[in-house]
């Protein structure tokens, strides 16, 4: 499919700078892109864009023009990079039917223009929403609701009584509603505490593969709308998550931990259990958050602190090899004089 510039900045609500007849067939990173296709750049690599072999570029309103190619000026080039991958790269085109290979419970309530892939299974009274689609091996179970335009993708667990929203992507191999770490010990001997509660995904979240959400001991385990979570996450029984939260590989929240809303956590970033998160935090890669945090904070290290002060601490950590040959040179200046005087 080619499409001239022209056509995609009207798509992108931008204006044209040059050849607005250039026909551009595909979309690619700045290093990748061929004179065919198009691409964008965004601090620092605006300096550099000039550099790249792509035949149109798709840069912010107020960035310098390119004199050897088209641009389109937009108010925000990374969306704008999403929408072009849209028109270009279209989802994968799903028959919207149910496989005869597919076992639908006679209870269940399935929508319009549904699809479920062969070997997946839909338990009794599972509602799915219109327009989801169902891959092979998934498992929806009892009393499950799926909301309109959700994705599930294979192998993905979505266990009894859980709730997810509109327009949810859960990656293949999430398990959503497994049973919390709930275990009394007695004499050395370790019970399991039932687990009753169940899972509640707000619309338009997401899900990354292998990642695993835990019903609540009781009440719910929720996630607010729009919070994305990459793969291999973990949050444990009855944690609320706010609204567009973002979770990045490998961390680990612990059990009933409130997280507020537009919250960031780095790579293997964790918690303790039962504390509280304010709104609008971001958490460095491997932070470790052992208390409640207040609103708009930026933590790093372990355990968590103020940023500036990790970087600081960083810093001087980095003088102690330094430090440590002046310490030795002085005391060897020391027992020198010493010497002398005897």
């Amino acid at each position: 499919m080619n499409k001239t510039v022209g056509e995609l900045a009207q798509l992108l609500q931008g204006k044209v700078e040059g050849d607005a007849s250039k026909l551009i067939a595909g979309v690619n990173g700045l290093e990748e892109a061929s004179s065919e296709q198009i691409s964008f750049a965004v601090p620092p690599y605006v300096e550099h864009c000039h550099l790249s072999r792509a035949g149109a570029m798709v840069l912010a309103l107020d960035d310098p023009s390119l004199p050897d190619r088209p641009v389109i000026k937009v108010a925000n080039p990374r969306a704008a990079f999403a929408q072009l991958l849209e028109i270009f790269r279209a989802p994968e085109e799903v028959e919207r039917v149910i496989s005869h290979y597919a076992y639908v419970s006679p209870q269940a309530h399935i929508g319009k223009n549904v699809a479920i892939q062969a070997f997946a299974y839909v338990a009794d009274d599972a509602v799915v929403g219109d327009d989801t689609v169902i891959y092979p091996h998934v498992y929806v179970g009892k009393k499950v609701t799926l909301g309109a335009g959700c994705v599930l993708y294979p192998s993905v667990t979505v266990r009894e009584g859980c709730q997810i929203g509109a327009r949810c992507i859960l990656q293949a191999g999430c398990v959503i509603g497994g049973d919390g770490f709930g275990f009394i010990t007695t004499n050395g001997k370790h019970s399991k505490v039932l687990q009753t509660g169940n899972v509640v995904l707000g619309d338009d979240v997401e899900v990354g593969c292998n990642t695993c959400i835990d019903r609540a001991t009781v009440d719910s385990t929720i996630v607010g709308n729009g919070t994305k979570i990459d793969n291999l996450v973990h949050l444990g029984h009855n944690d609320i998550v706010g609204e567009n939260c973002l979770f990045v590989a490998h961390v680990g929240i612990s059990g009933s931990v409130n997280i507020g809303h537009n919250c960031t956590f780095g790579g293997q970033a964790a918690t303790v259990g039962h504390i509280t998160i304010g709104d609008n935090c971001t958490f460095a890669g491997r932070a470790g958050i052992i208390g409640d945090i207040p609103s708009n904070s930026i933590l790093a290290g372990f355990p968590a602190q103020p940023h500036k002060e990790w970087l600081r601490e960083e810093a001087s950590l980095r003088k102690v090899g330094s430090l440590l040959k002046q310490v030795k040179a002085l005391e060897k200046a020391v027992a020198a004089l010493q010497a002398d005087k005897k």
